[in-house]
């Protein structure tokens, strides 16, 4: 069990390492080759992109230079309806100040209207009782 590690290998033990080694050192040639391809593909991949990403990006730029612009006109009709609202609310606490004036007009037409069909039974009243006192000529 006890074996000298360190002794020198069996020459066709070398030689299949050899073989070994520039099998690997092959199929590395080949992946640094593919990996060449394949930067190579997305080089010109970016390339063709490259002008379909800048004229996105410029649309973008405009689409939100037309949102900014959207956003400054809601903020100004806003302002206006915060305004109007405000108007509003003067003009109702204006117009509950004449349906109150209204209602007491109202009131005081129904008594005045009372008062004026009393005055005109008093009136009737009086004339019958001048026309029992003086019949008209016949």
């Amino acid at each position: 069990m006890s074996e000298d590690l360190t002794q020198p290998l069996p020459n066709d033990g070398v030689q299949l390492i050899l073989r070994s080694l520039e099998n690997l050192n092959g199929r590395m040639t080949a992946l640094e080759d593919r990996m060449i391809t394949l930067e190579d593909k997305v080089d010109r991949r970016m390339q063709e992109t490259r002008p379909i990403w800048e004229q996105v990006l410029a649309r973008l730029d405009k689409v939100e230079a037309r949102l900014d612009k959207i956003e400054e006109r809601l903020d100004k009709i806003e302002a206006r309806l915060d305004a109007v609202e405000a108007r509003l609310d003067k003009v109702e606490a204006r117009l509950g100040k004449v349906e109150s004036e209204v209602y007491s007009l109202n009131r005081k037409f129904r008594f005045f209207n009372e008062d004026m069909i009393k005055v005109q039974n008093k009136q009737d009243d009086l004339e019958e009782r001048v026309n029992k006192l003086d019949p008209e000529p016949s």
